[in-house]
C-alpha cells in the first residue's frame, strides 16, 4: 500500500485539497512530489503524500 500510485484526484482527496491545487503546485515547482509516466500521466506515491503531510506538521505558529 505504501508505494501504491494514485492519480491526481485520489491524491487530492487524501491531502484534502482540490485537484486544481495539485495542478498549480506541479506548474509552480512541485512541493508535493509526483511521478510523470509517459508524456501525460501524473501519479503520486502514497508514501510521498504521507511524507509531505509530515513535513507540513508544526507545533506552534511561530515555527512556520
Amino acid at each position: 500500500m505504501q508505494d501504491q500510485l494514485l492519480n491526481t484526484k485520489q491524491a487530492a482527496q487524501i491531502l484534502g485539497v482540490s485537484v486544481a491545487f495539485l495542478e498549480r503546485d506541479r506548474w509552480a515547482g512541485a512541493r508535493v512530489p509526483f511521478i510523470k509516466i509517459g508524456s501525460r500521466a501524473v501519479r503520486y506515491r502514497y508514501s510521498d503524500l504521507l511524507a509531505y503531510i509530515d513535513s507540513c506538521s508544526f507545533h506552534s505558529t511561530s515555527q512556520y
